[in-house]
């Protein structure tokens, strides 16, 4: 039986990176060694307090969180408190986190957790699914540490679909030269990159009635999981929603439901309508690149084009609903 696999989630607590903090904190194959916060859907103090919310909810109070960048490299912050509530996840009444962040900065913290793994012998696969500020920084300060990453496996961007503008998606658009630098970072370092876009994003969905159903479980976890659900279905109005980012922590224990494509991309960062905007370089011709005054992309992308939504929902559901009652912890 192979040991379960090292990651560590870069977050923006959120509605969907919650249902992905519980996947990742709960599911067999997965051991879950870190969490670090940035700004993005909501401001870093909610952030925060939503991701040790999560994890105490989980049980996981043994994961250090480390609080990281409180805005983008350049850009002034936007948060998506439209979608995620006044307090960014759902607006559901929790109670305060009984624990409190690690002493060490985020980035710090990813890099103690990269080396770590590394000398372990089991190099870390690293989630991001916010803005990736704290990851370009991370990459910048402590470049030794980051060449020991397994994988990068980031929720962003998009090939053909866009939400936070009509070309970007909200975490590149949030920070895109933070997206960019960690683009060229993976490449520099050769570190494989797996890019979980708005491509696939909506595709793994829960019913109102699969929520309903985990809610009368009965369990802390399942209460969470089906509120989080509920929240989404009643803001849009929906009979399902999506689960969004879990999506790219589900691909980490089925990556065969998911179809990717090897492919150069970049990140648009002067464009007057298309800042943010990720270039995924889809051409299929076999002729040189004479005409083309940019050439290839350095970064050589596992592009997500194609995923089977129901049955990386499954993954979520079926780790949800086998939490029991003890996964809360004093």
């Amino acid at each position: 039986m192979n040991a379960p696999l090292r990651v560590a989630l870069d977050v923006d607590t959120g509605v969907d990176d919650a249902c992905a903090l519980l996947l990742a904190a709960l599911h067999p194959g997965l051991d879950l060694r870190a969490v670090t916060c940035v700004a993005g859907n909501a401001g870093l103090v909610d952030v925060t307090r939503n991701t040790l919310t999560v994890l105490e909810t989980a049980g996981r109070r043994d994961v250090p969180v480390g609080v990281g960048a409180t805005r983008p490299l350049l850009e002034q912050p936007r948060d998506a408190r439209h979608v995620h509530g006044a307090d960014g996840m759902g607006d559901l009444g929790l109670p305060a986190p009984r624990g409190g962040p690690d002493r060490r900065h985020g980035v710090d913290l990813l890099r103690d957790t990269a080396d770590a793994a590394a000398d372990a012998g089991q190099p870390l696969t690293l989630v991001p699914l916010g803005p990736l500020t704290n990851v370009a920084l991370f990459a910048r300060l402590y470049p030794d540490a980051f060449d020991r990453l397994g994988r990068v496996v980031f929720m962003g961007g998009g090939a053909q679909v866009s939400n936070a503008t009509a070309a970007a998606e909200f975490n590149v658009f949030h920070d895109p030269e933070a997206a960019a630098l960690v683009l060229d970072a993976c490449a520099e370092h050769r570190v494989p990159v797996t890019m979980y876009g708005l491509d696939v994003f909506y595709a793994p969905r829960v019913s109102a009635a699969q929520a309903a159903r985990l809610a009368g479980l009965g369990t802390p976890v399942a209460a969470l999981a089906s509120g989080l659900v509920d929240f989404q279905c009643r803001r849009f109005d929906a009979a399902d929603a999506t689960i969004g980012d879990a999506g790219a922590v589900a691909l980490l224990v089925d990556p065969d439901a998911v179809l990717t494509r090897r492919l150069p991309v970049r990140v648009e960062l002067a464009g007057t309508w298309t800042r943010g905007r990720t270039i995924v370089d889809q051409r299929d011709w076999g002729g040189d690149l004479d005409h083309d005054p940019h050439g290839l992309a350095p970064a050589q992308v596992d592009v997500a084009l194609e995923v089977d939504g129901p049955r990386l929902a499954e993954v979520w559901l079926a780790t949800m609903a086998s939490a029991g009652p003890d996964a809360v912890r004093a």
